[in-house]
């Protein structure tokens, strides 16, 4: 794929959507992180739901740590993999306490040292909170950059790196979050909506349904 079409691509989806974020709710850089922590292999439907119910009872890392793991988990009992995740979240409070005074870091380097806080979670927060020019390559992403061949790559870390390389500036910032809905009620992966998508003449992925 060319620049010119990347660049297409980027001015379609910024008009169609000016203003995109994620649909995790969170009014905090900390809300923020414990959601992208319990959105993984979970829907951001259901960590809405469940942090709803947490974050007006405990949303700093003080409150979530005195909660406790048995404590934290009434509340998100209803996320797959909550024992885990509970387990990683009092630990990562722990951390936050301890070493940041309670702050969330804005580095990669720090965040990626807090449990339960991967590559991808690392990037959400980088982009979304501190409003750095990352890219989240989650499951969408991925899909996404294959399949309309903008990114191609067998693996996330390589989708990411050139989506980094490829996109044009301007469109950097807001890049990850345009390619995620694209792929969430787009682009979905058993049967993509090539009629209703506004790449579609733009896209090169060759098996184009109705």
């Amino acid at each position: 794929m060319n620049k010119e079409k990347r660049q297409a691509i980027f001015e379609r989806l910024q008009a169609a959507n000016p203003n995109p974020t994620t649909e995790l709710n969170y009014r905090t850089p900390f809300e923020l992180l414990l959601a992208v922590i319990l959105s993984a292999q979970a829907t951001d439907k259901g960590v809405n739901k469940a942090t709803a119910r947490l974050f007006p009872v405990a949303n700093t890392p003080k409150a979530i740590f005195e909660l406790g793991e048995t404590g934290l988990k009434v509340y998100i009992k209803t996320i797959g993999l909550f024992n885990s995740k509970a387990k990683n979240i009092i630990q990562t409070c722990r951390m936050l306490i301890d070493i940041h005074d309670s702050e969330v870091p804005n580095e990669r380097q720090a965040l990626e040292a807090l449990p339960g806080v991967g590559r991808k979670t690392a990037n959400v927060v980088l982009n979304t909170a501190f409003g750095q020019p990352t890219m989240a390559v989650d499951t969408h992403i991925f899909r996404v950059g294959n399949r309309t061949r903008l990114a191609p790559g067998k693996t996330p870390l390589e989708v990411e790196k050139k989506l980094l390389r490829w996109t044009p500036k301007a469109f950097l910032q807001d890049a990850h979050h345009w390619l995620i809905l694209h792929g969430r009620y787009t682009c979905v992966a058993r049967k993509p909506r090539c009629g209703s998508c506004v790449i579609e003449d733009l896209c090169e992925f060759k098996e184009k349904t109705p």
